[in-house]
């Protein structure tokens, strides 16, 4: 079987995805700012939480990693949790409430004014992260989305969304990790100048 067409396709349209972000000067500026605004926060004691749904959960997993782990060098550890990992907690809730409001309880547990919230959502329309959204926003929580083309609902949920340029599942969340990927950098960076 020959799936060449199928691949050099998949990876056309996933360069294609990153090079318009790469030539929109306002996306990139927002990039670093969210970067910039999340070490900040880090640098005073804050945390951040991440969240999302299926593949997106797994982005989630894998940014709180990067910040609780390492990324580039060896460096204390930052604290950063996806907000998912506890099954227990998650079959729980999902069961004595709804699946809707996983994320949202465990912000009100957790989080406190001055945290960051990285919400991933590649419709934008989850409505258990809309959900997190909204109770980090009223405890003060700065929060960030990671969506598709339109933004969806968190467009104005949000203090920061970055909208990738695509309606495609896969390729919004390949742009997604890419992403992820820039800011941990930068907050690696900007975490280990001398005051």
């Amino acid at each position: 079987m020959n799936n060449i067409f199928l691949i050099e396709k998949a990876i056309k349209e996933s360069a294609e995805i990153k090079l318009k972000i790469l030539e929109n000067q306002a996306a990139l500026s927002l990039i670093d700012i969210i970067a910039e605004e999340i070490a900040s926060a880090l640098k005073n004691g804050k945390k951040v939480l991440f969240c999302g749904n299926g593949g997106s959960a797994a982005d989630a997993q894998h940014l709180a990693a990067e910040l609780s782990g390492r990324f580039y060098f060896d460096r204390e550890p930052l604290s950063a949790e996806a907000l998912h990992v506890n099954t227990s907690f998650l079959t729980a809730v999902a069961n004595d409430y709804s699946y809707s409001e996983v994320f949202s309880r465990l912000v009100k547990a957790n989080g406190r004014e001055g945290d960051v919230l990285v919400a991933i959502s590649c419709s934008g329309n989850s409505l258990n992260i809309l959900k997190a959204i909204e109770t980090a926003n009223n405890l003060k929580i700065i929060t960030v989305g990671l969506a598709g083309q339109t933004g969806g609902k968190m467009r104005d949920a949000c203090k920061y969304i970055i909208q990738v340029p695509s309606t495609d599942t896969p390729r919004i969340q390949e742009s997604h990790i890419l992403i992820g990927h820039i800011i941990c950098e930068i907050i690696e960076k900007s975490m280990s100048k001398k005051p």
